[in-house]
């Protein structure tokens, strides 16, 4: 990651705002481009701020949302990322039911994995793994990092890390004692844009890490490495990039 744009902003607000102009820009040139615009979303408090202020105008018919991942609890649950982005964003736009594909956390994680790939396969009118050649590319996905260098739920450690074969995988998490479902870094590679999108003092030294060197012990130093990085945005606060 140590080739990554980086883009820095006064503070987590400011950021949110930029995040949010920037999806919009992307998002109406993917369309004017392709007729469509897929993005894989993030959670956090974060990308919450930016969906808020994602503009209601957008052409929300031709906009494929899509989960980086998600934790295995019901969709109405407070811990649910659908239930995030379908608080902060999705009372408030006209976006087609079947444009949210969501993970359905409350389904057996293996075979919620499989029928992620089966929609993926499906809208990117590819086989699906492990007949697939190549995986599906998103124009932009959102990612965010935590502290232990964890992105999406690829964590330290974990089995998911390994995954070449697989675009969405079941992940047991030992530091959350939880399963999870992810993308594998297949899909995250193959985006035509990464954005990390950081902020807080917190993230500071696992950030600096992180662009040092492509490490298995640090997930979001991975991705982009199969590519020398260059799909990979930094867009930070000013309290991380310090």
């Amino acid at each position: 990651m140590s080739e990554a744009r980086i883009v820095v902003h006064a503070d987590a607000e400011a950021l949110a705002r930029a995040v949010a102009l920037e999806f919009a820009r992307a998002a109406r040139e993917a369309i004017a481009a392709r007729g469509r615009f897929d993005v894989a979303l993030a959670g956090g408090s974060t990308p919450k701020r930016t969906y808020e202020l994602l503009e209601a105008a957008l052409p929300w018919p031709r906009i494929h949302l899509w989960f980086g991942d998600e934790r295995c609890v019901p969709a109405d649950h407070a811990d649910s990322n659908h239930r995030m982005v379908r608080d902060a964003l999705l009372g408030r736009i006209a976006i087609p039911a079947g444009n949210v594909h969501r993970m359905r956390g409350e389904d057996e994680p293996a075979a919620a994995a499989r029928a992620y790939e089966a929609e993926l396969a499906l809208q990117f009118e590819l086989p699906p793994p492990p007949r697939a050649k190549r995986a599906p590319s998103c124009d932009l996905v959102l990612l965010g990092m935590g502290p232990d260098g964890h992105t999406a739920s690829l964590f330290p450690g974990t089995k998911a890390l390994a995954v070449r074969e697989r675009w969405c995988v079941e992940n047991w998490v030992d530091a959350k004692q939880s399963w999870r479902l992810t993308l594998t870094l297949p899909v995250l590679d193959a985006a035509r844009r990464v954005m990390f999108v950081v902020a807080g003092a917190d993230k500071r030294e696992m950030l600096a890490r992180v662009r040092a060197q492509a490490d298995p012990a640090l997930p979001a130093s991975l991705v982009g490495a199969a590519n020398g990085g260059s799909t990979v945005e930094l867009w930070l606060d000013r309290a991380a990039a310090a």
